[in-house]
Parts: C-alpha cells; sequence; structure tokens
C-alpha cells in the first residue's frame, strides 16, 4: 500500500488555510488559536508540557502563546495541588464564543474533506479509523 505523505501536509495547510479568517478576526496567531482548541477539546491534557509532547510545538512557541492567551483573559493558570511544580491551564468565559466558532469551524473542515461520501461510506471510515487508533495503542505497548 502506498500511502501518499502529502496528505498529511495537505490537510494541516487546508486547515490553516480554512483557520485564518477566523484568527484574523479574532487577532490570534495561528498556534494560539490551536492552542485554545486543544486544550477546550482534550481536557485530559491541560499543561504546557502536554501541549508540547502531544501537539509536538517547541516548548518556547507554546510559552509565549500561552502567555498571549493568558494576556487577552482566555487561559488562565492555576497551580496542580498535587505537584505545584506544574500548572493547569483551564479556559476561561471569555473565550467559550472563540471555542464555540472553532469547533464550528472544525466541524465544517471535517464536512467538507468528507464532501461526496454518504452516511454509510463516512460511518465505515470512522470504524475503520478507530481499529486503527486501537492497533496504534497496541503497538505503543508493545503487544503487537
Amino acid at each position: 500500500m502506498d500511502i501518499n505523505i502529502e496528505f498529511a501536509r495537505k490537510t494541516s495547510l487546508a486547515y490553516n488555510r480554512t483557520c485564518k479568517s477566523l484568527c484574523q478576526e479574532l487577532k490570534l496567531p495561528q498556534t494560539a488559536f490551536d492552542i485554545l482548541m486543544f486544550l477546550a477539546n482534550n481536557p485530559e491534557f491541560c499543561t504546557a508540557r502536554d501541549i508540547v509532547e502531544v501537539r509536538k510545538l517547541k516548548a518556547n512557541l507554546v510559552s509565549v502563546n500561552i502567555d498571549k492567551l493568558v494576556c487577552d483573559g482566555y487561559l488562565e493558570r492555576h497551580a496542580i495541588e498535587s505537584d505545584r511544580r506544574k500548572t493547569e491551564l483551564l479556559c476561561t468565559e471569555k473565550a467559550q464564543p472563540i471555542i464555540a466558532k472553532g469547533r464550528q469551524l472544525q466541524q465544517d473542515f471535517i464536512d467538507r474533506i468528507l464532501t461526496g461520501l454518504d452516511n454509510e461510506t463516512r460511518q465505515k471510515f470512522l470504524e475503520i479509523l478507530n481499529i486503527m487508533d486501537q492497533n496504534l495503542d497496541n503497538i505503543l505497548k508493545g503487544e503487537a
């Protein structure tokens, strides 16, 4: 099977292009928007280290954009009780309209890239992705 690496690159470029007008409207850099949406969509990942490790962004880029989001009132920092060296990042009430717009933009993007697929094909595709995700988990655990 020949999986073209261009697919991942094109997906990223198309997503960034889709986000561009919203980021301009919000006066947020793409990376700041991505961090905000990541935190909103994945509450189990709530530290700067999580963002660096999971999103594979450079630590200094994450730090600068978190500072901007805190200064703009979209994020708050809270010490983690069990480990005072760690800081939890929480989306504020002010961020909620942006998150709502961002989630709609993300859903519209998914709908656009799935255009031309009927519901049955979409469901099958999601089932295949779930199986692949489980297989990746097994590989990472050393089970496969």
